[in-house]
């Protein structure tokens, strides 16, 4: 799914977290998400200047925190 957020269009998974087995930290609040949390992630559509590769951009946010964006 793609969703507009900050004037950039962003490819966005929701994921369950039954996957997820590692922790990240999301770039919104600097909090942790811990290994089976839902949350989102997300990544420019389009890649910036200086990356290689937009998936570089991968980003694990808060459902909360991803919401705020708009």
């Amino acid at each position: 799914m793609v969703e507009e957020h900050g004037g950039r269009a962003w490819f966005v998974r929701r994921l369950t977290g039954s996957s997820s087995a590692k922790t990240y930290t999301c770039p919104a609040c600097h909090r942790p998400i811990p290994p089976g949390t839902a949350h989102v992630v997300a990544w420019p559509v389009e890649k910036a200047l200086l990356s290689e590769d937009a998936a570089e951009e991968r980003r694990h946010w808060h459902h909360d925190c991803w919401r705020r964006l708009r």
